[in-house]
């Protein structure tokens, strides 16, 4: 954000793009390996090497999006999903750094991580998000279609149990150590309130100055 502080919208662009890409020929070169791996064709089997997973696949799929429609409300959108996944990751991470060797699948999940984070922090400092709660409403039509996606993944497909950790016994919550009845209300506020910050800080700001 520094470097290219004083340069045009067309340059940052280009730069989170280029970012974009490389996650792009990385989420390639996986599915490329899964499917080589692959010793018999099952469908199921087929959509979980295809199909972005958990919510951090989600997030790196939504930041390439987001470059392509560019519309501030997809930014928005990309950006509070990106940071919320990627610093989850970063506390406690659950692949990448889990092995005494570090391995493709390691590395391509500490590099996807790095790179959507960047990129997500990137649309706001860029100035490419604007969050407002006169339109707030598109944001949340891009939640619920990504909600329904999520509940395909686990009801439908079977594919992924749990992308955003709020199904029973997962494993934020064993690490909390609390029972799903206080873990799931509190998992609600939490992402409300962080939702939330996005479009209260600015208003904050705004009516401060």
């Amino acid at each position: 954000t520094l470097l290219l502080k004083n340069k045009s919208e067309r340059v940052k662009r280009t730069v989170l793009l280029s970012l974009a890409a490389v996650i792009f020929v990385l989420g390639v070169v996986r599915r490329i390996n899964g499917l080589i791996l692959m010793d018999e064709f099952l469908f199921n089997k087929f959509l979980r090497i295809m199909l972005p997973r958990p919510g951090c696949a989600i997030s790196c799929w939504l930041v390439i999006i987001a470059l392509i429609v560019n519309k501030r409300f997809f930014y928005n959108f990309a950006s509070t999903v990106g940071i919320l996944c990627a610093t989850i990751f970063f506390a406690y991470p659950s692949a990448g750094f889990t092995n005494e060797l570090i391995l493709f699948e390691n590395l391509y999940s500490i590099l996807t991580h790095a790179l959507f984070l960047v990129i997500a922090v990137c649309f706001i400092t860029y100035k490419f998000t604007d969050f407002k709660y006169d339109s707030i409403w598109k944001e949340g039509i891009c939640f619920g279609v990504m909600l329904l996606y999520v509940f395909l993944e686990i009801f439908v497909f079977k594919i992924e149990p749990d992308p955003f950790y709020f199904m029973r016994d997962n494993e934020v919550q064993e690490i909390v150590g609390m029972g799903y009845g206080l873990y799931l209300p509190l998992y609600l506020v939490f992402n409300f309130v962080y939702v939330n910050a996005f479009y209260f800080i600015p208003r904050l700001k705004k009516s401060k100055s």
